[in-house]
């Protein structure tokens, strides 16, 4: 589970040393007002790229919906899923629309 992080070096480091199954990958591309462009979670380029090197059997997007501070949307994530390379592509699997819990204020 990757948690609220950006994809880094550190991160890249990891994935080099680990066998994965299941990846569950936060996205978004979380900002706040406050902290400008600092971001606190992937980009679904990112995830694509950490996927490179974690090579994990499925990989399961989540945290990326639902909350104002979060600057990708499904279909920015769609998108880029659907360009992935075809080995990558075929390992997502995206919860349906509205699987999750709606807390927009």
């Amino acid at each position: 589970m990757s948690g609220d992080t950006v994809l880094y070096d550190g991160v890249r480091q990891v994935a080099r040393h680990l066998d994965v199954g299941t990846a569950l990958m936060h996205l978004g591309g979380v900002r706040f007002p406050l902290t400008g462009p600092v971001r606190y979670t992937m980009t679904a380029a990112e995830a694509v790229d950490l996927c490179r090197l974690l090579a994990p059997r499925t990989v399961i997007p989540v945290h990326y919906e639902g909350w104002h501070h979060f600057h990708e949307s499904r279909a920015v994530m769609e998108r880029h899923l659907a360009a992935a390379p075809e080995d990558l592509r075929d390992r997502f699997r995206v919860l349906p629309a509205g699987a999750g819990v709606d807390i927009t204020v």
